[in-house]
């Protein structure tokens, strides 16, 4: 389908019912394909008859399958669990994220979707692209890269880290926009103003990987960048995105979005409650059927006012689990207990995100039972080898943590 000056292709157009009516009628064959290709789901609904499920509500009875789950299911068969439909060696990219979680990608066009999140952040065709997304082990460098290749986009491979040379990079190659999490376009943008680096080039924006701040959108505006932000996971790709009305993320096409009640697989019950963010793949490499991403949003009433049709999301609210993402890294309970376990000095712990001013801050508070024996450096390096992230130890005097499960206590606030 060819693009328009506005829209992507003309699906983002359709009428919701006839959206509608394609996304059910495709179902009945992903579910027989994913049974039939996918040992884990050859398992998990070996009592579904496929054709049965042509419907939202018969979909709602099928099991979840959780991504807090993934680390366990893997382990017993790695690297996928059984959930891939495609052997390994006939993919494209096998990824490898912080828990440990495998990923994988598939060798068609623009696998993740990215192209249609960029095409609505205002790239274009000939545009080039900065992106500072991690291209080590972990999928998000590649999910850019191949929208924007989709989208006859150029890209610089920035990576993360390097301010200087990537900023060296920027002045040198002039790209149109940038890719990445919002916290680095700011650290980048202030590093330049402050060294008198020329980055004026850089007119648009597509920044995920954490949450956008309407005092950074409006930082970036005073920049002359325009800054859309997009939704997706490392199992998914693509799940939503924003358009040039900045109200919602609006679900890409050839995906089904439910949002459920926490904990469960029952969608809420109405339009505006807060609910777990559930995808069902419609794609052969991975046939995620009810994958539930642990995130949080809400449906937005109506359409968007740029006209495109498909379901609205209110933007990430939050975490239905532990697991919290720093920095564009998702961060898990179990790799915090296996941090702790390794130091039996250490009698309880907590690890605890922050954000100070526009950055995201991670310190593991502990108490220790045995001062003489503990080296607060020995558990940063550990801690930093797990999560891949920086971060501090934060010493506390016995009793002083709360004697509840809590591994990960977040204490950011979305506005």
């Amino acid at each position: 389908m060819e693009q328009t000056d506005r829209y992507y292709d003309s699906l983002e157009i359709r009428d919701p019912i006839v959206r509608e009516r394609a996304l059910m009628e495709a179902l009945p064959g992903q579910i027989a394909y994913a049974k039939a290709h996918s040992a884990y789901f050859g398992a998990l609904l070996k009592d579904v008859e496929p054709a049965e499920i042509n419907s939202r509500k018969a979909l709602a009875e099928l099991p979840v399958t959780r991504k807090a789950d993934l680390i366990e299911i893997q382990s017993k068969n790695y690297p996928f669990g059984g959930l891939n439909a495609t052997p390994p060696g006939r993919l494209a990219r096998i990824f490898a994220s912080p828990g440990p979680i495998y990923d994988l990608e598939g060798r068609r066009k623009d696998y993740w979707g990215f192209a249609r999140a960029l095409f609505a952040a205002g790239f274009r065709p000939g545009d080039i692209i900065h992106n500072s997304f991690s291209y080590h082990l972990t999928p998000a460098g590649a999910m850019i890269e191949s929208g924007a290749q989709a989208l006859e986009c150029a890209v610089v491979p920035g990576g993360v880290g390097q301010t200087e040379q990537q900023l060296q990079a920027i002045a040198a190659i002039r790209p149109d926009g940038y890719c990445g999490t919002p916290s680095f376009l700011k650290i980048l943008l202030e590093k330049a103003r402050a060294e008198g680096v020329e980055i004026s080039s850089l007119k648009k924006a597509l920044v995920s990987g954490e949450a956008f701040l309407p005092s950074q959108r409006s930082e970036f505006k005073a920049f002359g960048i325009t800054a859309r932000q997009c939704y997706g996971t490392a199992d998914v790709g693509l799940i939503a995105y924003e358009s040039e009305t900045e109200e919602g993320l609006i679900v890409t096409e050839n995906i089904v979005v439910e949002l459920v009640r926490p904990g469960t697989g029952e969608p809420v019950e109405k339009t505006g409650d807060v609910g777990e963010v559930v995808v069902t793949l419609l794609q052969p490499d991975y046939p995620l059927i009810r994958f539930a991403t642990g995130d949080l949003s809400s449906e937005l009433a109506g359409i968007s006012p740029c006209g495109r049709t498909n379901m609205r999301l209110r933007g990430w609210l939050g975490r239905a689990d532990q697991a919290t993402k720093i920095r564009g890294m998702f961060v898990h309970p179990a790799q915090v207990n296996a941090v702790v376990k390794k130091h039996p000095m250490v009698s309880k712990a907590r690890l605890v995100v922050d954000r100070i001013g526009d950055a995201d801050e991670m310190f593991l508070e502990v108490e220790v039972s045995d001062p003489g024996s503990f080296s607060e450096a020995a558990l940063l390096e550990d801690l930093r080898s797990a999560t891949k992230l920086r971060g501090r130890i934060v010493v506390c005097r016995p009793g002083t943590l709360p004697a509840d499960a809590k591994m990960i206590e977040d204490r950011r606030k979305l506005e």
